[in-house]
Parts: C-alpha cells; sequence; structure tokens
C-alpha cells in the first residue's frame, strides 16, 4: 500500500477517536455480565427473554388485551438508548398468548403521529379484522382506540405489525409475537422460549434509528437487546427445550445456529412440520416475515451460545463502515497523526478483536462493536448473540452463573511433551 493511500485510510479510522474529542470525553463503558435471565410467567406458559407478556382480563367470555402504538425510548444495550417506535413502552411488544379456540379482542390505541393498523400475522382472521390500511380496513388515525375481535382457530406461532406505513413503523421497531396454545398440549415440553429477531441503522452519536435502510444495518437484536445485555435462556439436563423464533426485521434472513446440541424444526407460522418431515439441525435459517419453532432435549451441560451465524450480525454498532487495515504497516503513524489529533489511535491493522478492549473513547449514545465479560476474559461477540445454559439442576430462574468445567476439560496451551509424544513439529 503506498504510504499516501495508507494516511487516509488511518485518518478514516481515526476520524471516530477525533470526533469524540469534540463530541465527549467519556470513555466506553466497561463489559457488564449478561442480566438475570427472564423469568416465566407461570407454569407451561412462554418465556421472553428481556421481554413481557401482555395481560389480559376476560369479559364475556373474550380475552380482552390493549395495545397502545407509541413512541418509545428504549435502550438497546449499555451506552446505546434509542428514540424509536413500538407496543406499550417496548419493542419487540409484549408477547400475546392464549388458546386454540379463545376468543380474543384486542383493543390498539394509537400514540403515534401517524395513522396506523396492526395486521395478526399468520392468524387466520375474518377479512375485515385482517389489519391492512385501504384494503381490509380504514388507517386507525393518531389519537383514537380501535377494535378488532376474532376467535383463534388454530394453535401456532405468529406475530403482529402495523400494516400501514410499514417500511417506517416495522423498520423502527413495531413488532410483536403471538403464541396460540393447543388445547391438549405436548407432553413434555418443560422450557417454552420466544425471541424476536430484529435490525436497525443507528449512526454513531445518533438516537433515532434510519428507517429508509435497506443494506446497511449495524444493531441486530434479540427481543430488542443485543450482547452483553441479552438473557440467558436457562435449562436443566434433560428438558425438552422449545425456541420460538420470529423476524419482522426490515431485509435480513438469520441463520440462527446452536452450539452442543442438534435440533428439529417442529413448526413455522404455517402449522406443524409432520415428524417425518424433521431433520436434525444445529442452524436454521429464519427468513424475512417468518416463524421458525426448534425442539431438543438440553442433554449437554455447559454455557452454549446461540447467534445468528452472519457474522456481522454478531457485532455491535461500531463494528461496521471500518476501513480495512488488515496487514497494512502503520509504524510511526500514530505519531504523526497525533501531532494534529491528540488521542488518535490507528486500530485493525492486526486484526479487530482488539477493538473491544482499548477502550478508546466513542460518540455519545454509541457502544462498540464487541464485547461481554466471560468466565475466561472477553467474550468478542455482540448483536444477535446469546447463551443457553444447561445445568444438572436450576433454582427456579434464577441465573446460575458460568458453568463450572470439570478437571481438565477445558482447552488449555500444549506443553512441549506432549507435542513432542504426538509427533507435532513447530
Amino acid at each position: 500500500m503506498r504510504r499516501r493511500d495508507l494516511l487516509s485510510t488511518s485518518l478514516a479510522v481515526g476520524a471516530g477517536a477525533l470526533l469524540t474529542r469534540v463530541a465527549t470525553s467519556a470513555a466506553q463503558p466497561a463489559p457488564v455480565a449478561p442480566p438475570p435471565a427472564a423469568t416465566s410467567a407461570g407454569p407451561g406458559r412462554v418465556i421472553v427473554p428481556n421481554g413481557s407478556t401482555l395481560a389480559h382480563r376476560v369479559v364475556g367470555g373474550a380475552k380482552v388485551f390493549h395495545l397502545v402504538a407509541e413512541p418509545i425510548r428504549h435502550e438497546i444495550a449499555p451506552g446505546l438508548v434509542i428514540d424509536t417506535w413500538g407496543y406499550n413502552g417496548s419493542t419487540p411488544g409484549p408477547l400475546l398468548e392464549l388458546v386454540e379456540g379463545d376468543r380474543a379482542r384486542i383493543y390498539v390505541t394509537n400514540k403515534l403521529p401517524e395513522p396506523t393498523t396492526v395486521h395478526w400475522h399468520g392468524v387466520f382472521v375474518p377479512n375485515g379484522m385482517d389489519g391492512v390500511a385501504g384494503l381490509t380496513q380504514p388507517a386507525i388515525p393518531p389519537g383514537q382506540t380501535w377494535r378488532y375481535d376474532f376467535r383463534c382457530g388454530r394453535a401456532g406461532t405468529f406475530m403482529y405489525h402495523p400494516h400501514y406505513d410499514e417500511m417506517t413503523q416495522i423498520a423502527l421497531g413495531m413488532v410483536g409475537m403471538i403464541v396460540v396454545h393447543p388445547k391438549r398440549r405436548a407432553a413434555g415440553v418443560v422450557r417454552d422460549y420466544a425471541l424476536m429477531a430484529h435490525e436497525w441503522k443507528i449512526v454513531p452519536g445518533a438516537s433515532r434509528p434510519d428507517p429508509l435502510a435497506m443494506s446497511d444495518f449495524n444493531q441486530l437484536a434479540f427481543n430488542g437487546k443485543s450482547f452483553p445485555a441479552t438473557a440467558p435462556l436457562l435449562a436443566e439436563q434433560g428438558d425438552r427445550v422449545r425456541i420460538r423464533i420470529g423476524n419482522l426485521g426490515p431485509m435480513d434472513h438469520h441463520p440462527i445456529h446452536l452450539h452442543g446440541h442438534a435440533f428439529e424444526i417442529v413448526e413455522t407460522d404455517g402449522g406443524p412440520v409432520p415428524p417425518s418431515a424433521r431433520v436434525p439441525e444445529t442452524s436454521v435459517l429464519v427468513p424475512v416475515g417468518s416463524v421458525r419453532v426448534v425442539e431438543f432435549i438440553a442433554d449437554a451441560l455447559g454455557d452454549w451460545p446461540l447467534h445468528c451465524h452472519m457474522t456481522h450480525h454478531v457485532m455491535n454498532q461500531m463494528g461496521h463502515d471500518a476501513p480495512n487495515l488488515i496487514g497494512a504497516d502503520v509504524r510511526g503513524l500514530d505519531a504523526a497523526i497525533g501531532r494534529s489529533a491528540p488521542g488518535y489511535m490507528t486500530m485493525g491493522h492486526a486484526g479487530m478483536g482488539e477493538m473491544a478492549s482499548m477502550g478508546m473513547p466513542l460518540p455519545r449514545n454509541s457502544i462498540s462493536m464487541l464485547g461481554g465479560a466471560g468466565p475466561f476474559g472477553l467474550i468478542d461477540m455482540g448483536g444477535m448473540f446469546t447463551i443457553l445454559k444447561v445445568r444438572a439442576r436450576l433454582d427456579g430462574t434464577t441465573d446460575p452463573g458460568w458453568y463450572q468445567h470439570p478437571p481438565d476439560t477445558v482447552a488449555r496451551a500444549a506443553s512441549s511433551a506432549e507435542l513432542a509424544a504426538d509427533g507435532i513439529d513447530l
């Protein structure tokens, strides 16, 4: 690389540091440990890590819910708070949980600055309840509360979202999940989790996501949170675990991968998958606008990653749109550029893993690309990443902490004697 090209590239990398000195002198917060695991709403109920289930009352035989579409302020991870839109104060909105055959009466209050509707994605309803503005109903004006009333005729895992100005409203975070349990629940399912995938483009230093983004999303999340803020999923050894994964993100499909276990895809938002059609998998592709439900036996003790396998989807905000310096000779650049931009640091020429622990200043309301505290140091993952914790016994829903490995079961540095005995010549 010519010195002039190298200098311009390094200046681009250092621009964030220079901007930060103008905007703020606050350092990136230290990585934090994962939060406590989510709690269940009751025996046999779906657990929503980092989320909630919407309360309801029964009136005249109908289950009555109240959804509020509104602007919200939402923390994705420590150090990154956005001004966006959601339901009932959150994104995704709360889970709606029903039973096959239930009559649902759902009131929707619109506190947005524009009209909206709600479409019950995958739920078969009368045409006038389908929630498509201009086609099956008028849009709900700001300030008004409208009523949806329908019977849940089939069990399954579904979603809800607006069908008015979808590009803006869905992109900003107006999404949620619906679970309709069968009248006769499957025996042996002990742990039942719901995860909604989502993505935003959030310019470093800004607080409002860009709903016009088509490909350059820089913040990915499960249930509105990015690692290290994602709550772990818990299971006792031998439990049957069900994970319901929904994707209403604007553009990207997600290959969700689980370590240590093989699962089967047992259901989509279209219905159950016959046992004869199921095959063991360790990854499942969840397309935009789809649900995939997987089940497995948690038979392997440990702390197992569950994450999107698109590598840019397990990074946080500042891991995107950085120039590539891999292999560049940057000797002397820090001193030269530092005379004009004190505090400048050239990073990335030996790989990007170091960026999580550099501690350099960032623009306000921004987070580095990676980082969460782990039992062996920094877990250099972010975004759409969480942990399945399998233990022999659990104390209710309390996070058991990090797995304690049996002696001599953790990878370690090889000794000279071991290398020689196995014929490894270095």
